[in-house]
């Protein structure tokens, strides 16, 4: 027969609320109220190894992977287990499964890795934008500065089109369009593949940004193409200071808009 500090015991542990029942019978961490813990499952074991070996150099960029019965036996997994682990590096494009032929290692470039960024970057919410705005107010700028030391002439001759097709857009799409295109190429010209993919994930996310401030009026089309012409003669003058300088000053401008107008959206 149990005791009754056993009963005690036992009723303490369960009770919703106590530390006890907290860890035993929730999974939540009594130090972070409502935040669930994090457990490596299997399946993240199983990826961490197929990471190992890639980090390691053991296998490479273009490297074919092991049969799945194999691997499985080496790396001491399930082929279950494996399985999941090669779909899930599939979806961010360390891996890639080739039917009937098997799974390779990509070519592990930035712009592949970086890809999946831009899908997350459409889920946030209208108030995570400011927070992308400040991301792209430290890197645009170097983005510029960099660009205007390290363009050619066939991507200023490019920039000079983009730039053209803003001045003389009629509809908004079409001016955000070039806009988009106008920073692409001085990101790409950065020669930093990482910038310019980072870049170009946060500036997918905040096209919707740039449409309703585009069609709040012909005043704020008439400063978008006065601030683009600022960062176009800064680039293609091959000023790095001013780059960074009119870059600074431009994504500010927008990141400005958007905070006043959430903040009247919120009252």
């Amino acid at each position: 027969m149990a005791s009754q500090t056993d009963i005690h015991r036992s009723s303490v542990r369960h009770r919703p609320g106590s530390a006890e029942c907290t860890r035993e019978g929730t999974g939540r961490d009594s130090k972070a109220p409502g935040r669930p813990l994090k457990t490596a499952t299997v399946t993240d074991e199983a990826i961490d190894k197929i990471r190992q070996l890639i980090i390691s150099g053991e296998w490479g960029p273009g490297d074919r992977l092991p049969p799945e019965a194999e691997l499985a036996a080496k790396l001491g997994l399930s082929r279950n287990s494996l399985r999941e682990a090669v779909r899930a590096l599939s979806m961010v494009r360390v891996l890639e499964v080739r039917q009937g032929d098997g799974t390779y290692v990509s070519s592990l470039e930035a712009e592949l890795l970086l890809e999946s960024m831009r899908f997350v970057t459409y889920l946030l919410r209208d108030h995570t934008v400011i927070e992308l705005f400040e991301v792209r107010r430290m890197l645009e700028p170097s983005a510029a500065a960099l660009a205007s030391v390290r363009m050619d002439d066939a991507g200023r001759q490019a920039l000079k089109a983009q730039l053209e097709r803003m001045i003389a857009a009629q509809a908004v799409e079409d001016l955000v369009e070039a806009d988009a295109a106008f920073h692409a190429l001085i990101a790409k010209a950065s020669g930093n593949s990482v910038l310019s993919s980072l870049l170009d994930s946060l500036s997918s996310r905040t096209m919707r940004a740039r449409l309703l401030r585009g069609r709040m009026g012909q005043q704020a089309l008439e400063e978008t193409r006065v601030e683009h012409t600022q960062i176009f003669e800064a680039v293609t003058g091959r000023d790095p200071e001013l780059a960074r300088t009119a870059a600074a000053a431009h994504v500010a401008t927008g990141e400005r808009w958007f905070r006043t107008t959430l903040g009247a959206e919120s009252r």
